[in-house]
């Protein structure tokens, strides 16, 4: 299967899980089965929108959802039925250091579900003095991007790159300038460590710029 993906792709992205259940819902630590099948209901909730969507004349075959097994497991087979991109997140959710949430099963949840996107949600700062938690994370990547590309998979990579507490420090705290004046060039960096450790990826999703020529920038690489 060839690196990339070239059509239309519109994902309505609702794969959101512990900060869901504690925002939504006041829930802390590990919800109840109650607690799970209201969450889970919400999320019906959610993609009947999307179906109502689809009904009034959205592009079904450009359109997707991104939900998660853990509150959403019942919705892919309900996407599939209505010919919908469906993509998953293999991440652990909430925390800062990229990990597999079912470790070294990942595949098998992956191939369980026949997704066709694989996401991965990743906190990189090239600049992060945590250089061995960056160095763990690219390890666990190439090997995710590695099982995907061997079993003709699609990788969905959304990265975000917060600030060190020196970048924010040089911007006098201010996050609207790091965005604009820093962050840029640290996300062209990510990228390109990522891509040099050997990481494959079909689709980024990255975060907003403001001018054109970062826009270009990011593109470029």
């Amino acid at each position: 299967m060839a690196l990339g993906y070239d059509g239309k792709l519109y994902i309505l992205a609702f794969d959101h899980r512990g900060s869901f259940q504690k925002k939504m819902f006041g829930i802390e630590g590990d919800p109840t089965p109650e607690d799970t099948e209201k969450i889970s209901d919400a999320k019906r909730v959610i993609f009947e929108g999307m179906l109502e969507a689809v009904s009034r004349g959205v592009e079904a075959n450009a359109t997707g959802v991104l939900v998660d097994e853990q509150f959403g497991s019942d919705i892919p087979a309900r996407a599939e039925e209505n010919g919908l991109k469906l993509a998953m997140p293999v991440e652990k959710s909430g925390q800062n250091e990229f990990d597999f949430e079912y470790g070294a099963d990942f595949g098998a949840h992956i191939e369980n579900f026949d997704l066709d996107f694989s996401k991965v949600l990743v906190r990189y700062n090239p600049d992060d003095p945590d250089t061995e938690m960056n160095q763990r994370q690219l390890g666990r990547l190439k090997e995710l991007a590695d099982w995907l590309h061997e079993h003709d998979r699609k990788f969905l990579f959304e990265l975000l790159v917060p600030a060190t507490d020196e970048q924010l420090a040089s911007v006098d705290g201010d996050s609207d300038r790091y965005d604009a004046e820093l962050r840029p060039e640290l996300m062209r960096r990510a990228i390109e460590d990522i891509q040099n450790a050997g990481v494959e990826v079909d689709v980024w999703k990255i975060e907003g710029v403001d001018e054109r020529e970062d826009a270009e920038m990011l593109a470029e690489q």
